[in-house]
């Protein structure tokens, strides 16, 4: 069983990703009508892949996290394989697409190093969400 966290308590987030190479990331707002409707839909997610850390981050209270990257849209997802980032970038609140894309990167992954496309948007170089959680 997946072990969906919150940031409200970045220590349980912490445990779920020391133990998992993926980090699925929805970056959000409180106020913001899309991602509350979300919200439930991607938690439902988490549940079909237990072997991913799945993360609700609040861009508001968790700041600190995202600070370094521009989130103009929601919601803004992140997906990352250990230390790299796979995709980062706005999404249609389609938790159908999000399973097909998880699917195809770790697919991808098997065969050879994954490549970003070029519709991702640019993480700033050292930046690492995975990293930053952890340091917590």
């Amino acid at each position: 069983m997946s072990t969906y966290q919150y940031t409200d308590d970045l220590q349980l987030l912490k445990q779920d990703l020391s133990g998992k190479d993926w980090l699925v990331a929805c970056l959000c707002a409180a106020w913001c009508d899309t991602c509350t409707a979300y919200r439930t839909h991607f938690q439902e997610l988490a549940a079909r892949h237990p072997d991913k850390c799945f993360a609700w981050i609040d861009i508001e209270e968790s700041a600190h996290l995202v600070d370094e990257i521009e989130i103009e849209n929601f919601p803004t997802l992140l997906i990352q394989y250990q230390d790299q980032v796979a995709f980062l970038g706005t999404m249609l609140p389609d938790t159908g697409q999000l399973h097909r894309l998880i699917g195809s990167l770790q697919e991808s992954l098997a065969s050879a190093p994954i490549k970003r496309s070029a519709l991702n948007q640019q993480a700033p170089a050292g930046w690492n969400l995975r990293q930053l959680i952890l340091a917590e």
